[in-house]
C-alpha cells in the first residue's frame, strides 16, 4: 500500500515558506526595521534593558504561538506577510536588552559589530554546517584562515600550531582541558580516569570562570579535585606559590591534568604573569592551559599586547571572539601550540562522515577536533568584517574601550563616596558605592546595598551593569564593552548610582 501523498494545502505551505520573492520581501523589510532599531537605540533613545518579570515575557512570547496562522493564498499575499512579520520582528526588538546602547555597560558581552550578523544571516539563510569539508566547503575554508591569522597575531609560529573554533568559551575550555586530560594521563579516553589514590588534579586560578571548574566535572577529574592556586595583591596567580603548590601536589603524587591560567580572570579582569607561569609549568613538565577568552584580544592592540605576553607558550588557550572581538555569539577558538595534539580530544571513528578513501580531508573535517558534530559556520562574520575593515578594527575598539575604563576608575577615584576596588588592567572595573550615610557600614550590609541599587537601576532601563562576590561581599561591575560609549555615560553613570541609592534611603 503506498504512502499517502501530501494534500495540496500541505504543498502550498511548503513552497511559501521556501518562496524566494516572499524571502526577498521580508529580508528588505528587516533591513528597514534594523536600521531604525540601531538608529534609535544608538541615540540613546528608550531603555537599555526592557525589563519585564520572566513570567509575564514567556507569557507574551506564547501568546505569538497561539494565534492562527496566516492562510497561503494564491497568487501569495506577500504584503500580509510582511505586515505580520514586522509585528513579530519589533515584538523581538521591544522586549530584548539592547547591548548597543551606550549606556550597555553589563556582562562580557559585546555590542557586536551589526555587519557580521548579515554575514552569518547568509551562513544560517543557506544552512552551512561543518563537520566534514563537503557539507561545509568555504564554510571550512573562512574558519581555517581565521585560526591562521589569530593564530599568528598572538604569535604562534606558523606551521607548528593548530587550532579549532567551537560555540562559546566553556566548550573550548572544555575540549582544551579534554586534550589535556588525554595527554597527561595517556589511556583515560579509553579506560577512564583514574580512580585509584592519589587522585589526579586540575590546578586552576582562584577567580577561574565556572565552566573550568564545570569541565573538571565533566571530564572526570571531580570538582572536589580542582586545587586553587594562591593569587597575589592584584588578584593574579603567583608563580612562587604555584611552584611549591604543583611540588606539594606531586611530592603527594598527585597527576596533574592541568594548570589553568587567565587572561583574564572575570572577577576584577586580572592577567596573570604567563612567561613566568609557563617556566613554573615547564619545571614541572605540567600542561598549561589559559583561558583568555575575553584578554586574547589585547594581542591586536600595539598597546596592550603586552597583557598577553607569554600566551603563545601555554601548551592550550581559548579566546573568543564574540567577546573583545566585538563578534555575534558564538564564535570562541581553540589553540594548540603543538599542531601534533589536534586529534588528541576524540580517538575515535566515525566511517559514516570521515571517507576513509580520502584520508587527507581528515585535516579539513572539523568534526575529528570538536565536540559538535554538525556546527554553525560560527567564523564567517569574522571573516566578513575582517575582510571589510581589516585588523585594525579590533584594534581601536580595544583600546578605546580600555582607555574608557581607565577614565571611569579615575572618576571613581576623585570621588568621595565611591570606592574603585582595583586598579584595571582592560575595560573591567569593579567598586562600591559608599555615601556618606553608610560611612560606617560593614562590608557585607554595604554589598547588599550596592545590589539593590543595581537591581533597580537595570530594571528602571537606564543603565545595564552586573554585580559580583568580591572579597566575600557585593559589588558592582561594569564592562565596557560598546565602543559607542562616550565619557558623558560615566559622569552619568554615577548620577545614577547616587540617585538610586538616595531613593533606596542609604544616603
Amino acid at each position: 500500500m503506498s504512502a499517502p501523498t501530501a494534500t495540496s494545502d500541505a504543498l502550498d505551505r511548503i513552497r511559501a515558506a521556501y518562496s524566494p520573492q516572499l524571502i526577498g520581501a521580508l529580508a528588505h523589510q528587516l533591513a528597514d526595521l534594523l536600521q531604525a532599531h540601531f538608529e534609535k537605540v544608538e541615540d540613546k533613545d528608550g531603555p537599555v534593558l526592557n525589563w519585564s518579570p520572566p513570567q509575564d515575557c514567556t507569557a507574551a512570547a506564547a501568546e505569538w504561538l497561539d494565534r492562527p496562522p496566516l492562510a497561503v493564498s494564491h497568487p501569495l499575499d506577500t504584503n500580509r506577510f510582511v505586515e505580520e512579520f514586522t509585528h513579530r520582528v519589533r515584538a523581538v526588538l521591544e522586549h530584548g536588552n539592547n547591548l548597543h546602547h551606550p549606556r550597555y555597560l553589563g556582562h562580557q558581552v559585546p555590542a557586536s559589530v551589526p555587519i557580521a550578523a548579515l554575514f552569518d544571516a547568509i551562513g544560517s539563510a543557506t544552512n552551512q554546517v561543518m563537520a566534514i569539508y563537503e557539507m561545509g566547503p568555504w564554510a571550512t575554508a573562512m574558519e581555517r584562515a581565521m585560526i591562521e591569522k589569530v593564530g599568528r597575531t598572538i604569535g604562534l609560529s606558523a606551521g607548528q600550531f593548530a587550532g579549532l573554533i567551537t560555540h562559546g568559551g566553556s566548550l573550548a575550555n572544555l575540549t582544551a582541558l579534554l586534550t589535556a586530560r588525554n595527554v597527561s594521563l595517556k589511556a583515560a579516553w579509553e579506560t577512564g580516569v583514574p580512580t585509584g589514590n592519589p587522585r589526579p588534579v586540575l590546578v586552576v586560578h582562584s577567580d577561574a570562570h565556572y565552566g573550568v571548574t564545570r569541565s573538571a566535572g565533566i571530564l572526570g577529574i571531580g570538582t572536589e579535585n580542582v586545587r586553587r592556586a594562591p593569587l597575589d595583591d592584584r588578584r593574579r596567580m603567583d608563580p612562587a606559590a604555584l611552584d611549591e603548590l604543583l611540588s606539594q601536589l606531586k611530592g603527594d603524587g598527585h597527576p596533574i591534568v592541568a594548570v589553568c591560567a587567565c587572561a583574564c580572570a572575570t572577577p576584577i579582569g586580572a592577567f596573570d604573569p604567563l612567561p613566568e607561569i609557563s617556566d613554573v609549568c615547564r619545571r614541572h613538565g605540567v600542561w598549561l592551559h589559559v583561558d583568555a577568552a575575553h584578554g586574547g584580544a589585547a594581542a591586536f592592540s600595539d598597546r596592550h599586547k603586552h597583557l598577553v605576553e607569554g600566551l603563545a607558550q601555554a601548551d592550550s588557550f581559548v579566546f573568543d571572539a564574540h567577546k573583545m572581538l566585538f563578534m555575534p555569539a558564538l564564535c570562541a577558538f581553540v589553540f594548540y601550540r603543538n599542531r601534533e595534539h589536534r586529534f588528541e580530544a576524540f580517538r575515535q571513528e566515525a566511517p559514516y562522515l570521515f571517507d576513509p578513501s580520502a584520508p587527507g580531508m581528515a585535516e579539513y573535517d572539523s568534526g575529528t577536533m570538536t565536540v559538535e558534530c554538525t556546527k554553525r559556520a560560527a567564523a564567517l562574520g569574522l571573516w566578513g568584517v575582517w575582510s571589510l575593515f581589516g585588523p585594525q578594527l579590533f584594534a581601536d575598539m580595544v583600546d578605546h574601550t580600555f582607555a574608557l575604563a581607565q577614565s571611569l576608575y579615575e572618576r571613581l577615584t576623585a570621588a568621595e563616596d565611591f570606592e574603585p576596588l582595583h586598579e584595571p588592567q582592560c575595560n573591567i572595573v569593579t567598586f562600591r558605592y559608599r555615601p556618606p550615610g553608610m560611612a560606617n557600614a560593614d562590608t557585607a550590609t554595604l554589598g547588599d546595598y550596592n545590589r539593590r541599587i543595581r537591581r533597580r537601576l537595570i530594571e528602571s532601563g537606564e543603565f545595564y551593569i552586573v554585580q559580583t562576590n568580591l572579597n566575600g561581599a557585593g559589588a558592582l561591575r561594569t564592562t565596557i564593552i560598546n565602543p559607542l560609549t562616550t565619557e558623558t555615560e560615566l559622569d552619568h553613570l554615577l548620577q545614577a548610582i547616587r540617585h538610586t541609592g538616595q531613593e533606596l534611603g542609604g544616603g
